[in-house]
């Protein structure tokens, strides 16, 4: 038995693009119109008896203040297909429906997400994280799915259970009947199942062969022809915003959108992202500006929705925006085969290195690639020369001198070593420094002219332990030899 879930989505998708934008302005409702007349009304504007089908000028004489707005049929059908998208993600069997329906045979993906229940459950969140509201249906055929999910929502397991679901359904959610709701009415048949009852004969003959064929596809008895969503070789996605925004803060919501869509043509196409640019869009035209473009680089590739968006969101809070933004693009640079996960039994202590390249590009996004640096060692027995660092994104390549392990090294190098004072012929740093260590002597430099002689020792006080050095000055030399403090131990 297929099992299939259906969609719903609302007819507002003005208002639903983002319901924080378009919340009515007054207390006499908010109206959809299409084509100068009411298509649908919140319940404050039915309240002051607006209905379908009142005119735009009947509207605002019983609602003077109430917000109007044209439904808009090509952002509605960009937002069903973008919710397609996203649905990838839990399986590759899409189908985009009639009515803002979207339709997914997921019966290869129960056990992947924990069952039917937790499956609807997880879909559910994926589409009020895009943004829109939507009925969720079950069903063992799509075209009972599609009916259910039009009729409100509803569960059905099983041809028993959904044999009960279709009383609820109203007959006119089923379009081949539509057409013939009053004759209907006059048989007393208000539900699909009170017309399952009638004659077959009867019910060819007078509504032909399309009303039929539907009946029979939801109840199972006919077979179902699907024209599966096509997934494009790159992903390159745009959406328009309602309104120029300017906070960047504000285009988290559309940009996040964008990320459902990536995430999901990842999932199908069993791919990893490993950077992507979006790119916010100004004004066009005679005064036009550059789009402002965020590069996000992963150091590990990931299809993984909340990375993805945790990392976008750290990036946009530190942009600056030189104009408002009126649209918003996304485009996948570099895409690869995704890796299958570990099957290991026990997990890694202290996490996997994918958490670790996640952690790394998440303190990346947020505190900036020149912040967040990696040791490159140098080949040179020099330790303010050896001690290189680069941002953890750098290909810069790591070279190592060869050291007796013996010798000690501390956890912290000063970028500069401070001079130290001399108390009792005793190095002096906040107590007299004791030597705990053999000397090292360190002479090189002699390649580039930074010419280097000298001692380095462990030094001690009060419990803490320092890397210090005295110059070696020959013989010559009038001057005292110093001592410094290149490094502590940790």
């Amino acid at each position: 038995m297929h099992h299939w879930i259906g969609v719903h989505l609302p007819r507002l998708p003005i208002e639903s693009f983002c319901p924080t934008w378009y919340t009515p302005v007054s207390s006499e409702g908010f109206v959809v119109l299409e084509k100068g007349r009411v298509l649908d009304a919140d319940a404050a504007a039915r309240g002051h008896g607006v209905v379908d089908g009142m005119r735009r000028g009947g509207v605002l004489t019983l609602a003077p203040s109430a917000e109007l707005r044209e439904r808009d049929p090509i952002r509605e059908q960009h937002t069903v297909e973008g919710v397609s998208f996203a649905l990838l993600q839990f399986t590759p069997n899409v189908v985009v429906g009639e009515e803002n329906v979207v339709l997914a045979d997921v019966t290869a993906s129960l056990r992947l997400f924990g069952g039917l229940r937790a499956l609807r459950s997880s879909i559910r969140r994926v589409v009020a994280e895009f943004g829109v509201t939507c009925t969720a249906s079950m069903a063992p055929t799509a075209e009972a799915a599609w009916l259910l999910a039009r009729a409100g929502g509803g569960l059905a397991l099983t041809q028993r259970s959904l044999s009960r679901a279709l009383t609820r359904v109203p007959l006119s959610a089923l379009p081949p009947a539509r057409r013939f709701v009053d004759w209907f009415d006059g048989l007393g048949c208000a539900t699909i199942t009170d017309v399952m009852r009638l004659p077959r004969a009867g019910l060819k003959k007078r509504c032909g062969t399309a009303l039929l064929d539907a009946l029979d596809r939801a109840t199972g008895d006919a077979p179902e022809v699907h024209e599966w969503l096509t997934m494009p070789p790159a992903f390159d996605a745009r959406v328009e915003l309602p309104d120029r925004i300017e906070h960047v803060e504000a285009a988290l919501f559309a940009a996040r959108r964008l990320t459902l869509q990536m995430t999901g043509w990842l999932a199908a196409r069993q791919l990893a992202v490993a950077r992507f640019v979006v790119s916010l869009e100004h004004e066009r035209g005679r005064a036009a500006i550059a789009p402002t473009e965020v590069e996000v680089a992963l150091g590990e590739p990931t299809w993984h929705e909340e990375h993805l968006v945790r990392l976008l969101k750290e990036r946009l809070s530190r942009i600056d925006l030189a104009a408002p933004v009126i649209a918003l693009r996304l485009e996948a640079k570099d895409v690869r085969v995704a890796e299958a996960p570990s099957e290991s039994l026990f997990p890694e202590p202290g996490g996997t290195p994918q958490d670790l390249a996640r952690l790394m590009e998440l303190l990346t996004a947020r505190l900036g690639a020149e912040n967040v640096l990696r040791p490159a060692p140098v080949a040179d027995f020099r330790p303010e020369v050896a001690a290189r660092w680069v941002p953890v994104g750098s290909d810069a390549k790591t070279s190592r001198v060869d050291l007796p392990r013996d010798l000690p090294r501390p956890a912290w190098l000063l970028d500069t070593p401070i001079q130290l004072i001399m108390r009792g012929h005793r190095p002096f740093y906040g107590a007299p420094l004791r030597t705990v260590s053999p000397g090292e002597r360190i002479e090189c430099g002699w390649q580039d002219g930074q010419i280097v002689t000298r001692d380095y020792f462990v030094a001690e006080a009060n419990h803490v332990h320092y890397w210090v050095f005295r110059e070696r000055v020959g013989s010559r030399d009038e001057r005292e030899p110093r001592w410094f403090l290149q490094g502590l131990f940790g």
